[in-house]
């Protein structure tokens, strides 16, 4: 029942999980809020892949604004009927909640890649991934992030961004595997009941 009365907000949620998406990634091409960095091409190969500007913020942001305008009943009526119109409505929102998982997924994928990979940065050997050997030991290797000499404090500023944008886009999935569910459970009920009458 919960699932149920929950589904229609929870299209809401995902937009303010996607402008933080787009906020915390663009955050990513200003290390210390210089843009010296991005222009000389001296980022992570991970964050020029534009995820989570792309895929978990304006994909998303899309696909959740279509969500909610199925889900207002000024919709535009497809079918004569009301039945058919619902089961409509119902199935491009299963869709569209299916590409939201598929977005969110990849963002969260490529996230944690570059969190394991760790941040492009200059050290004694000039610019290169030092920890990209490590998978992740790095993380807990304090010691080790002094090695980046170049940006400053770039470890710390991958490791919290990216932490930050592999749980807004796992907040996502989510949300979009409960909508699923939410419009799966209410289509069945619905359609069960219609059977039953």
């Amino acid at each position: 029942m919960a699932l149920e009365t929950c589904g229609s907000c929870l299209s809401c949620l995902l937009i303010p999980l996607a402008l933080w998406s787009i906020v915390v990634n663009v955050l990513l091409y200003f290390p210390n809020g210089k843009a010296s960095h991005a222009a000389s091409y001296q980022l992570p190969n991970y964050v020029w892949y534009f995820e989570g500007i792309c895929f978990s913020g304006v994909m998303i942001l899309l696909l959740a604004v279509v969500l909610i305008t199925l889900e207002r009943s000024v919709f535009y009526r497809c079918c004569q009927s009301e039945s058919c119109n619902s089961t409509y409505r119902s199935f491009i929102s299963i869709v569209l909640s299916l590409l939201g998982v598929a977005f969110s997924g990849y963002s969260c994928i490529i996230f944690t890649l570059g969190l394991i990979q760790g941040p492009f940065c200059n050290s004694a050997g000039g610019w290169d991934y030092i920890f990209k050997d490590t998978a992740g030991g790095y993380l807990t290797d304090y010691s080790a992030w002094s090695r980046c000499t170049e940006p400053v404090n770039i470890v710390e500023w991958n490791i919290i961004l990216l932490s930050v944008l592999i749980a807004l886009s796992g907040l996502q999935l989510i949300i979009c595997f409960l909508k699923v569910a939410a419009v799966l459970k209410r289509t069945l009920c619905g359609t069960y009941s219609v059977f039953v009458q």
